[in-house]
């Protein structure tokens, strides 16, 4: 008997490199995760705990609020307190940034500057060391406050009272800031040069916002509510997703609904969409996986 192919060994093409964070919240540690994924040895600088606080306490807010999120964030990462305010602190993270090849931070250009942390002042002690720095929104709005829902809600993705189903921005800028230290290792090895990248939350969301911007996802696209084959419908017990949007699918889907064979057009007109409706409605979530299986209906059933 022929055993079965072993998966390939995960790429790791940041092994060797070693990457300082002082980023809270959640775009920097969910940065790291992807970076220690990719082979980087990750070392994550917090302040000490708030006073009061239990022992232990991590001195990230994601520690404070979301002890599941933390941990899952943080596993595998090794995590050092120090206080940047204070002499001692600042000597522990320069001895830190001497073996350091990137140094990613999420604080405002203005708090960084009081840390004695900015590019010219790094790059001069430090010539080696690139920069990759999470801010809110780039340039001159890097000192506005504002967080992952006020992103969203500029570039357009908020469209109700509801909050988003998961943070966006956040995630999306976590994922840039992931490729900038890529960008970062990369020009390092073939160039020899340190390099300075701002990774801005609010461009994270304008990126996941262009598919609504081209009018993709708004009520008249096509994956905006327009199509019948791409809406979610209630069913007997629940609800079913249904992604069939290419004339194949479309056709499938049409099919097991008793509808004629249609062209693209007649998939936006309201008689299309009460048929699908009807039929959807009349099925309970096994019944429609079952169709989904036996006529190749890319569809998902929700409670």
């Amino acid at each position: 008997m022929s055993s079965s192919p072993r998966p390939a060994p995960a790429l790791q093409p940041l092994r060797g490199v070693r990457v300082l964070s002082l980023a809270l919240n959640l775009p920097g540690p969910a940065a790291f995760m992807r970076l220690k994924a990719m082979g980087a040895r990750c070392v994550k600088a917090e302040p000490p705990a708030p006073k009061g606080t239990p022992a232990g306490t991590s001195g990230d807010p994601m520690g404070q609020y979301n002890a599941r999120a933390y941990a899952t964030l943080h596993d595998g990462i090794r995590v050092i307190s120090i206080d940047l305010k204070s002499e001692k602190g600042q000597a522990a993270l320069h001895k830190e940034l001497a073996r350091t090849d990137v140094l990613l931070t999420s604080f405002r250009p203005s708090a960084l500057e009081k840390l004695q942390l900015g590019w010219k002042g790094l790059h001069k002690r430090h010539p080696g060391l690139s920069v990759v720095a999470i801010v809110g929104a780039p340039g001159a709005r890097a000192e506005e406050p504002g967080h992952d829902l006020t992103y969203l809600a500029d570039a357009g993705l908020v469209t109700g009272l509801d909050l988003p189903a998961t943070l966006f921005a956040d995630m999306g800028g976590a994922l840039m800031a992931s490729e900038a230290v890529l960008k970062a290792a990369l020009v390092q090895k073939t160039q020899g040069k340190s390099s300075f990248q701002e990774v801005a939350l609010s461009d994270a969301a304008e990126w996941l916002a262009l598919p609504r911007t081209w009018g993709l996802t708004q009520p008249a696209g096509a994956v905006g509510g327009a199509h019948a084959g791409y809406r979610v419908y209630p069913c007997k017990d629940g609800r079913v997703a249904v992604a069939a949007l290419e004339p194949h699918f479309a056709a499938a889907l049409c099919a097991a609904a008793g509808l004629p064979a249609s062209d693209l057009r007649s998939l936006f007109k309201p008689e299309t969409h009460a048929a699908i409706a009807a039929f959807l409605q009349g099925r309970t979530r096994k019944q429609l996986d079952r169709l989904a299986v036996e006529k190749d209906i890319p569809l998902h059933t929700l409670a």
